[in-house]
Formats: structure tokens, C-alpha cells, sequence
């Protein structure tokens, strides 16, 4: 039994970031995997500021999609990795404690308080207990649910799973978002900083096709825009076979390659054989970051008291609808493995829950999913150690993957207007007149149920605006 006065799940920048905000007091973060391997580190970029450069440029900020003004701070097109290496860094001169590799299975909850969590050894396989006077989930999100993502292999959501089956409210889960450009066959995220810095997209006759979709913005369009632009050319034919287009940066020249987008370059030469000095990248859209979540207010309290969730596992609602059990299982020895229904719910929710959807494919998904719930409970993993036991460890997430992917379902059903990320083919306009409130799914004796809640309105009134 471990006891801490403060207990935070995540170790990527959110985590690291309340950790050093409760310096002083006794805190740990517990993390799936060594805290500079959380998913952070793979930000590229930039992230969003209201600066101006000062007079000897020490603050370089760029444009990105949907901005009004290039307030995107950056460091190259590695900024998590600046960031999260510096507050790593920090966190160790703080003395905070750190406990890497596990993976949290339950909240311990009496009486409606939170008090602590269990955890899952995946070192040696023994299971503890954590006990707290606060726990902070800063999971992450839940891109791996869906087969192109640009998501580390460790989001799968898991910790919204957690605290959904622990009584917190999932918020908004149908808004996903799609990045518009990751690298075509991996999926490996290709930086909006590439169109910031002046690339453009194309299709198969060399048309710049988004003067169709977005004459002002253009190629720096808001992501759903962009990503939904794509989709259609692909859909339409006009794409490259396989299905995907390209992204020309050629133009920009090898110096401004080489200094602002290094990280981009040696991705494309390393994963794609490419070298965007001289030819255009291959880029199609993919899963990038989840609006739902955790459902939590600006402290970032949820409905279990002493229980609290910041970063993408929860749902504060600054994005609105678009960013600009286990053990049982080792005794099992037949049955289904469980990646069979892992790829199954992936190739599901790509198929059928993207970047448009309409009642058929959301019900067929819906479907699907709940079959593979029942499935789920015969599914048994073949290593039987204890020893770093990743199989276990991805059978234990399925089941959350499974929650979470049904949470989305159920929300994109129930919104019969577009919105967004999230875009009906069968209700294509924005509805604020019935739909302007944000999505509740809780898990009520055993089933989840929906619920709503009115959108907090201050001085900024949704608006319509021409792209």
C-alpha cells in the first residue's frame, strides 16, 4: 500500500504540469509508460499564445488553421518534446515522485469521495493499492480506438474508461477531431506548421482544391474544413490510388526545411523514402485529438468528490465541438485473442464513426461494438507471465476501448445535427435551436445512459463563419 497526499495519473504535459502546480506537497504521478514517452513528446507545431514576437525574436510564433493572427508558439516542429523534456526536468528538481509503468485499473471511491486508486504493477504483475486525499487523472486521450490515428499506442482511453465505470460522466464524446494531414500507410502526424510555414495540398491533377472548400483560409482552414476537403476529393476520385493527396512544400526550399520543419523531413525520409525538399509528402486524415471526455468544470472537478481530470481525458469544454477487468483473464486458455476484437472495433469505428457519418453507419457501429462487448468476456491471453505481461496489459484496455468507442456511438446517434467535428450527412446543418448542449453518458447500473446539459454561454455567441 502506497499513501501520497496528492496522486496524478499521466505523466505526460498535463500530468507534469499539476505535479509541479502541488510542489511542496506530497505528490506522485503514476504513469503507463517512463514520463518522456508519454504522447506528448509527439506534439509537433506549436501551441497557442497571445504574444507578439519581441524586438530580438526569442518568442517565434507561426500561423496555424483557423487563427486569426500567427500566435502559434513553437520550437521547430518538436515543441512537446521541448516542453516535456524541460518539465520532466522540473518535476525532478521538485523531488516529485514518480512511479512509471503501471497502469491504473480502478478509483477507490466510498461514500462518493475519491480516496486513492489501484494499480497494476506491469514490472512484476502484483496489483497495489494508492491511497490520497485528491487523485488527478491526466490520461490522455482515446485515438486508438480508431485503426489510422496519429495516437501513441498507449491511448486508448483507458483511464476515461475508468473513471466512467466509477461513476463520472463522459462529456461530448462524439466530437472527435481528424487531423487533416498524417503520413499516408503510418499515420505518423504530419505538423499543421507545414501549412503555416507556407506548404499547400493537392490532388492527382495538381489542383490546389482548396480554393473550393475555403477561398479565404485556404489550406489554413480549421482542421474539420481541411480534413473533410480531403475526404471528398478522395471519395470523388480525385485523389491518388490508395487514397490520399499530396502536400507541397517543395516551393519553401531546402534552407526553410531544414531549419523550421527538420523533424517533418526526417519522418517523411524515414517512413515514406521521401525527401519534401524535392517531393511532395503523401498525406491522408486520421484520428488526432479527443473534445470528450471526463466531464469536468474550469477547476477541473468532476462529479466524484476528491476525483479530478485535466488535460484530453477530460471534458472542461475550452474546445467546444472542434479543437482549433483483468485478472480473470490469465485463467483463461480458450476462447478468442483479444486482438481480434481490437482490430475489429478499429476497422469499426474507421468504417463507420469518421469524418462523416449518418444513422446507418452509426447503428451498424453500434451494433458491431456491442457484440464484441459480449465477445469480450471470452477473450484470454496466451502469455501467462507476469514479467512485463503487455498482452494482458492491452486485453485489460480493450474493455475500456470498448466503453469508450459505444460512448461515442451513442452520442453521434443522438445529435442529429452537424457540428464541428462532428458532420451527418443525413443532418448537415447546425442545429442550436435543439442541439446547442453539450452530451452526457454515464454508466448506470451497468448500461450506459444519456443525458444533457445547456452550454455555458459568455461573452462570445456562436457565430457562422465563412472560411
Amino acid at each position: 500500500m502506497f499513501k501520497h497526499d496528492i496522486i496524478i495519473v499521466g505523466g505526460g504535459l498535463a500530468g507534469l504540469r499539476a505535479a509541479l502546480a502541488a510542489r511542496g506537497a506530497d505528490v506522485a504521478v503514476i504513469s503507463r509508460v517512463h514520463p518522456l514517452r508519454s504522447h506528448s513528446v509527439a506534439a509537433q507545431g506549436g501551441i497557442n499564445a497571445a504574444l507578439g514576437k519581441t524586438d530580438e525574436g526569442k518568442i517565434a510564433q507561426r500561423p496555424f488553421g483557423g487563427a486569426g493572427f500567427p500566435r502559434t508558439a513553437y520550437s521547430q516542429d518538436r515543441t512537446g518534446h521541448a516542453l516535456l523534456h524541460t518539465m520532466y526536468e522540473q518535476a525532478l528538481i521538485n523531488s516529485i515522485k514518480f512511479y512509471a509503468e503501471w497502469l491504473v485499473m480502478r478509483l477507490v471511491v466510498n461514500n462518493g469521495r475519491c480516496s486513492g486508486v489501484v494499480g497494476y504493477n506491469i514490472e512484476n504483475g502484483k496489483i497495489e493499492g494508492f491511497l490520497a486525499k485528491a487523485v488527478i487523472f491526466a490520461t490522455g486521450g482515446y485515438g486508438r480506438i480508431y485503426k489510422r490515428s496519429t495516437n501513441s499506442i498507449i491511448n486508448t482511453g483507458y483511464g476515461c474508461a475508468v473513471a466512467y465505470r466509477s461513476g463520472a460522466a463522459l462529456e461530448d464524446m462524439e466530437f472527435v477531431q481528424f487531423h487533416p494531414t498524417t503520413l499516408y500507410g503510418t499515420n505518423i502526424l504530419i505538423t499543421e506548421g507545414v501549412r503555416g510555414e507556407g506548404g499547400f495540398l493537392t490532388n492527382k491533377n495538381g489542383e490546389r482544391f482548396m480554393e473550393r472548400y475555403s477561398p479565404h483560409l485556404l489550406d489554413l482552414a480549421p482542421r474539420d474544413i481541411v480534413a473533410r476537403a480531403i475526404k471528398t476529393e478522395i471519395n470523388e476520385g480525385r485523389g491518388f490510388e490508395g487514397g490520399y493527396v499530396h502536400l507541397d512544400l517543395t516551393h519553401l526550399g531546402a534552407r526553410k526545411i531544414k531549419e523550421r520543419l527538420p523533424g517533418i523531413r526526417q519522418i517523411a525520409m524515414d517512413f515514406a523514402n521521401i525527401d519534401p525538399v524535392r517531393e511532395p509528402i503523401p498525406v491522408q486524415p486520421g484520428q488526432h485529438y479527443s473534445m470528450g471526455g471526463i466531464a469536468s468544470n474550469k477547476k477541473c472537478e468532476t462529479a466524484i468528490s476528491g476525483f479530478f481530470a485535466c488535460g484530453e481525458c477530460s471534458c472542461i469544454s475550452v474546445h467546444g465541438a472542434n479543437r482549433l477487468g483483468g485478472n480473470s483473464l490469465l485463467d483463461k486458455n480458450e476462447g478468442e485473442p483479444f486482438f481480434k476484437l481490437r482490430d475489429e472495433l478499429k476497422a469499426t469505428m474507421d468504417e463507420n464513426v469518421g469524418i462523416f457519418r449518418d444513422e446507418q453507419r452509426l447503428t451498424a457501429a453500434l451494433t458491431k461494438i456491442r457484440e464484441l462487448k459480449v465477445r469480450y468476456k471470452n477473450v484470454y491471453v496466451r502469455n501467462k507471465g507476469n514479467v512485463f505481461n503487455q498482452e494482458l496489459v492491452n486485453a485489460i484496455e480493450l474493455e475500456g476501448m470498448l466503453d469508450i468507442a459505444e460512448a461515442i456511438c451513442i452520442g453521434a446517434l443522438a445529435r442529429k445535427e452537424s457540428r464541428g467535428s462532428h458532420y451527418r450527412l443525413d443532418h448537415q446543418e447546425r442545429d442550436d435551436v435543439n442541439w446547442l448542449r453539450h452530451t452526457l453518458v454515464s454508466y448506470t447500473q451497468d448500461v450506459p445512459v444519456i443525458g444533457h446539459k445547456p452550454v455555458n454561454i459568455t461573452m462570445y455567441e456562436p457565430e457562422r463563419r465563412e472560411y
